[in-house]
């Protein structure tokens, strides 16, 4: 049974004046850094709030930015075909700069908490680990984890400022194994991992969950935290 969402809704605004929602997730005890949770086509809806609440029960600072408010406010999206299409014609309306604007808002915002000094990573699933992505190349973080995300291809001749891993499912449809091939050579540095999984495997909502892939992908996902921040 899902646990009951503990964090809350807050206002963030972009350097353009852009307002829009987030949902944010304070640890018990004084957080060991903060972590940016980048949302599916699905929106910010009760799946990403459970992940933001992990990772802050893990001692995180933790908040997912509602990236479509740009588009729609409030999107809430299942996982059957007809949320997909709504949700990926949704992400076609956004441009990536703009998605930038968003993730620095809440960057400002957990660094505003933590102090300036503070650390400050992200974590991106599907289409949001492109804005991950996004988020090593072109902003002030000092990690990137994305996981499975098809839409990083578009952002490969632009090179991670910070450490970067990545996840894919080695049975995902939607990845093909030739792009990260492109990705190794381009960008050596990042790291990947290949699980015996498909698309969206860390999603417990949906039949593609593979919870021993999930739980690998964690582990090394706060094992990365740990060591580069």
């Amino acid at each position: 049974m899902a646990q009951q969402n503990a964090g809350e809704q807050i206002r963030l605004t972009a350097s353009d004046g852009h307002q829009f929602d987030g949902y944010l997730a304070r640890p018990a005890g004084t957080p060991k850094a903060g972590v940016i949770i980048c949302q599916e086509v699905f929106g910010v809806n009760d799946h990403i709030r459970e992940v933001v609440d992990s990772y802050a029960r893990d001692g995180y600072l933790t908040l997912a930015p509602s990236l479509f408010d740009r588009v729609e406010r409030g999107v809430e999206l299942d996982y059957g075909p007809d949320d997909l299409d709504r949700g990926r014609s949704i992400r076609g309306q956004i441009d990536w700069d703009d998605i930038a604007l968003d993730v620095q808002a809440a960057v400002d915002r957990l660094r505003g908490e933590l102090g300036q000094d503070g650390k400050v990573g992200v974590i991106g699933y599907a289409w949001g680990g492109a804005v991950a992505w996004l988020a090593a190349c072109r902003l002030s973080v000092d990690a990137a984890v994305s996981y499975y995300s098809g839409q990083i291809f578009e952002l490969n001749d632009e090179e991670p400022q910070c450490p970067m891993l990545l996840h894919f499912g080695e049975e995902d449809p939607i990845v093909d194994f030739d792009q990260i091939e492109a990705i190794r050579a381009e960008h050596p540095n990042v790291v990947d991992h290949i699980y015996p999984a498909g698309h969206g495997f860390n999603n417990d909502q949906t039949e593609d969950y593979d919870e021993d892939s999930a739980s690998l992908a964690r582990s090394r996902t706060v094992a990365f935290f740990m060591d580069n921040m």
